[in-house]
């Protein structure tokens, strides 16, 4: 007999320390739902931020584009002048390798806001699988909360049936295990349901390589190749 109201008195002991130090679940619970709407509105703000620089990277592409166009048509008009005795052929030359630099440095931007509108697209898939997912978690979270209401409510009860059994026979070994069993258990399916919710939420971090530069071609090799087309012999 000494033996169980040891073992009782040293489980009792801490099972009510571990409750003195646990904050109240439904206030802990409810907490967690206003943090995780926070975290839907910064969501929801960066991919509103991320889905803004996807289509300016977007546009800054096609505009690069135009522009190496633009510059590939205005050397060609600058030799046919040169052709036509409308403008010297050296002054030709001189404006056509600048035009056709001027290509160049286009079709490198080009590139690379083609690779970043193809990052920021990727970030914005992302964030949107984080939002959802966010949503899912509030709304499991909201479930989660009424079941714990409910279940607490239930312990309370239970506990305050068992708290007046053991009462009405203080000295009863069996009473007083048992009043100990209801206590773990309550901690367990506690525990349990905290386990739950802290394994709803996850976070998702990647990134995709950087795009590669393409080969810088020279301007000199840009004119010949543009005389050539031209039909414009070397002098």
């Amino acid at each position: 007999m000494n033996f169980f109201r040891r073992l009782f008195k040293i489980g009792e002991a801490e099972a009510n320390a571990a409750i003195d130090k646990m904050e109240d679940p439904i206030k802990m619970t409810e907490q967690g739902i206003r943090d995780m709407k926070i975290d839907l509105e910064k969501s929801l703000e960066a991919l509103a931020q991320v889905k803004a620089l996807a289509i300016r990277a977007k546009n800054d592409t096609e505009e690069f584009a135009s522009k190496a166009e633009d510059y590939q048509q205005k050397a060609m008009l600058i030799l046919k002048k040169a052709q036509s005795g409308d403008i010297e052929v050296s002054e030709a030359d001189r404006l056509a390798k600048e035009a056709l630099i001027k290509k160049e440095e286009a079709l490198q931007q080009q590139t690379r806001s083609n690779g970043e509108t193809q990052k920021f697209d990727t970030s914005v898939s992302q964030l949107e699988k984080n939002v959802q997912e966010i949503k899912q978690n509030i709304s499991k979270w909201e479930n989660e909360l009424k079941t714990l209401k409910a279940r607490i409510k239930v312990s309370d009860a239970t506990k305050n049936v068992n708290k007046q059994m053991a009462e009405i026979d203080s000295s009863s070994t069996v009473s007083m295990l048992e009043r100990m069993k209801d206590k773990v258990n309550q901690e367990e399916a506690l525990a349990e349901a905290y386990g739950d919710i802290a394994n709803a939420s996850k976070s998702i971090d990647e990134e995709l390589d950087k795009a590669v530069d393409i080969t810088e071609t020279t301007a000199e090799d840009d004119l010949a190749k543009l005389k050539e087309q031209l039909g414009i012999k070397k002098k």
